[in-house]
């Protein structure tokens, strides 16, 4: 779906906030088909971001967590 998009999952090599970050912008871009949102759906844009960035940081925990 998102080819640009890289692996973030690698045992023993933790990914960086910004690199979660760039993987939702990437996400929320293709789904929601815009590049950069008008004024008036910034504020909806960045919080999917923000929740998507959330989320993909956690599972990542988790998994590293249980890959020990």
């Amino acid at each position: 779906m998102c080819r640009s998009i890289k692996r973030l999952y690698l045992p023993g090599q933790p990914a960086g906030d910004e690199e979660v970050r760039a993987a939702a912008l990437q996400f929320v871009r293709k789904v929601s088909g815009t590049r950069a949102p008008s004024r008036a759906k910034t504020a909806a844009f960045e919080r999917a971001v923000d929740d998507v960035s959330a989320v993909v940081r956690r599972m990542l925990d988790e998994l590293e967590q249980a890959g020990r």
